[in-house]
């Protein structure tokens, strides 16, 4: 969680309240849905704090509604095919960007991330699992991946692929941004 400052942090702060209110969920029941404080809920909606990615699809797994839905104004059609720069909603925090593709379809059975990593930046300080599967491709920099106990390092060309119920962690350990585009089945955002 850190400190809320920019229009997108404002955005996030009225998303999360309309959805909630549209929902018939106070604060606390969504707290206690979810295990997130509701004095921590209600400073995400006041706009006083910005929470994680993790943090956000925990609450809102207490709704429930994905991440992809949670940021998304508009539904694309069904036959969209190609998704400008513009249309790829991120659901990134400082420092770290995923770009989302086709993330205005609530339908997509595939999730794909085009993610970049600003040195020392990582996808949270917990591990994370999720059902389905996951695979990237290193572009640029130098990730990191924590895997249960097993770390590795991947550059530019190198690829992952396991298992999203293995505890799992992302980080760009090196001294320029790390670039990777990624897909996990079933979508997790």
């Amino acid at each position: 969680m850190r400190k809320s400052t920019s229009p997108h942090d404002q955005l996030v702060a009225r998303r999360l309240r309309v959805v909630r209110q549209a929902k018939g969920l106070s604060q606390r029941e969504l707290a206690r849905r979810t295990g997130v404080g509701s004095g921590t809920i209600s400073q995400i909606e006041s706009g006083a704090t910005q929470p994680s990615v993790a943090v956000l699809k925990k609450i809102l797994d207490g709704v429930p509604m994905d991440l992809a839905s949670f940021f998304s104004f508009e539904l694309a059609s069904d036959d969209m095919v190609v998704f400008r720069k513009a249309d790829q909603v991120d659901i990134g925090a400082p420092g770290v960007q995923y770009r989302m593709v086709s993330a205005k379809n609530p339908d997509h059975k595939i999730q794909m991330i085009h993610e970049r990593y600003e040195p020392g930046k990582d996808s949270g300080r917990r591990m994370i699992s999720h059902e389905g599967e996951e695979c990237g491709v290193v572009l640029s920099g130098v990730l990191e991946i924590t895997l249960e106990d097993e770390v590795f390092l991947l550059e530019p060309g190198d690829a992952y692929y396991f298992q999203s119920t293995r505890p799992h962690r992302f980080r760009n350990p090196g001294s320029e941004p790390c670039e990777v585009v990624s897909a996990c089945t079933p979508p997790s955002f």
